[in-house]
């Protein structure tokens, strides 16, 4: 959602501001704070379906996965395992646990799997509800007593569409809700895929396509969804930090010819100034325009205040310490602009 507002700095200088509300995408990806970080000479397999077998290919989730950890640890000797088999329910994975993943003795098992319980209910070979969540908590306490830490992924996408009428939302989204229940009660770790799918599509799916975004065809990665599942993975087992959504207040401004570089660094210094003065500044920072590309419109100078909240902006703008920066501006500024937005993937 956008929204125009135009302010009045002083006499004359009228502010158009610009903000951007964007859907939460903060939290979304990581469900607890149970984490299964990788120890060197440990196994990990990633159990699961036609998703994760694909997975194992080429430009999967599981070998994009591998090559980060052999680019940022290459002396880690970590073994990165798939272990996904086309059509898989839960049923089938409580059926091959031993062969397929407890053989290879894993430190820790990645269970991203309720695709096909959801889908194929429409041909009656779904997986009852009650079935889904006894078949997880057993697949947690062998892997367990096997010697290995859990993390649990909630099923993605039956369709890509955003307005909530994909057929089998209603039913997916509770099976993912039993996954958060059987990994939180477990205590295991979570990577919630089904949180982070919709808000990424919120975001990059405003046309409501049904496919194509990050699945070939609703349910199936592509190579978009192969580096997004990767990196949601390599969260969930703490190998790079889960990024946090702030909101970022930009500000340009065109100063009027007179201005004198005594002036100009007043401004920058007081401006930076504001980041000491008021608690709900996250991070302040500051340039002067050097694109080759010729469209700046005049503007020069660019700052960028980060603020975690709305409420911190709310609190920002009207601070007394803010205010007497405003007045400082007073006169010598020809145009400003400012642009809010909450950061997105």
């Amino acid at each position: 959602m956008f929204e125009l507002r135009c302010v009045f700095w002083g006499d004359s200088m009228r502010l158009c501001v610009v903000s951007v509300f964007m859907a939460g995408m903060a939290g979304l990806f990581w469900g607890g704070a149970v984490r299964a970080e990788l120890k060197n000479g440990e196994t990990v397999v990633f159990l699961g379906d036609s998703i994760t077998q694909a997975g194992a290919g080429e430009t999967g989730y599981v070998t994009l996965f591998r090559r980060t950890l052999e680019a940022t640890r290459p002396d880690s000797g970590i073994r990165v395992i798939g272990a996904g088999i086309s059509g898989n329910r839960v049923p089938d994975l409580q059926q091959r646990l031993d062969r397929d993943v407890l053989s290879h003795k894993p430190s820790v098992v990645v269970i991203y799997i309720g695709i096909n319980d959801v889908w194929h209910s429409k041909t009656g070979r779904g997986t009852p509800a009650d079935a889904y969540e006894a078949g997880l908590r057993e697949l947690v306490q062998r892997c367990r007593a096997g010697g290995a830490r859990v993390v649990l992924c909630t099923p993605s996408v039956i369709g890509e569409k955003t307005d909530g009428k994909n057929e089998l939302d209603g039913l997916l989204d509770q099976y993912c809700g039993i996954s958060r229940k059987v990994a939180a009660e477990t205590e295991s770790a979570l990577v919630d895929l089904r949180a982070a799918f919709l808000g990424y599509l919120r975001e990059y799916n405003t046309a409501n396509a049904e496919q194509g975004v990050l699945t070939t065809d609703g349910v199936h990665l592509n190579e978009a969804g192969n580096r997004f599942v990767s990196v949601r993975m390599l969260e969930g087992v703490g190998e790079i930090a889960a990024k946090k959504r702030v909101l970022r207040h930009v500000v340009l401004f065109r100063y009027k010819p007179e201005v004198t570089a005594a002036q100009l660094d007043e401004i920058n210094r007081a401006f930076q100034d504001l980041q000491r003065q008021i608690p709900e500044v996250r991070d302040f920072e500051r340039g002067i325009n050097n694109s080759p590309e010729g469209l700046a419109k005049g503007f020069t100078h660019g700052y960028l205040i980060t603020f975690g909240s709305e409420a911190d902006r709310d609190a920002y703008l009207p601070h007394p310490a803010h205010k007497k920066f405003v007045e400082m501006l007073g006169g010598k500024l020809e145009e400003p602009f400012v642009f809010d937005y909450w950061t997105v993937e």
